[in-house]
């Protein structure tokens, strides 16, 4: 196979978890394309619910080898929906990202989010959708791994009360 998808339309669902928040966390990404399917997941030691979901999505369009692909994101998070369907991203984009969290993925977002022909749609988590199911039992199971990576983005405020 020459592209990790044919040129046909490519599915994304995602999610993210973390147990507490901040605490250990996880994403997990399906991808689907015709009969081609792939799944993605990743846990780190300290990092929030709304970076997982954010890097759920980034890491499953950086995954599509084929630039200007056509690409449809399932995603529970109205965090991220909400960001680039309302408009608000582009509005923070050009603030320099301001007082806004997450400035760090955000920009990896933006840089492949533009190499592709995105369409964002929110599901509602937890409702029996058996794709979003399956992104959140990977970003449960990642987060629990006996080897969790370090968010190199996520520097907690917090971090002297929680030992760290």
């Amino acid at each position: 196979m020459k592209y990790l998808f044919p040129e046909a339309m490519i599915e994304l669902f995602t999610d993210g978890s973390s147990r507490g928040n901040p605490g250990p966390g996880g994403y997990g990404v399906v991808l689907k394309s015709g009969s081609h399917r792939k799944e993605i997941s990743a846990g780190y030691i300290l990092t929030t619910n709304n970076r997982m979901e954010l890097l759920a999505v980034i890491v499953g369009l950086e995954a599509l080898k084929k630039n200007n692909s056509s690409v449809n994101v399932y995603s529970d998070s109205s965090y991220v929906c909400d960001a680039i369907n309302k408009g608000w991203l582009f509005v923070w984009e050009k603030k320099n990202f301001s007082g806004k969290k997450n400035r760090d993925l955000w920009l990896r977002f933006l840089t492949v989010y533009r190499r592709h022909k995105v369409k964002f749609t929110w599901i509602k988590g937890h409702a029996g959708h058996t794709e979003n199911e399956r992104c959140d039992a990977l970003a449960v199971d990642a987060s629990k791994a006996s080897s969790l990576l370090i968010d190199e983005g996520y520097t907690p405020e917090t971090a002297p009360t929680l030992g760290l």
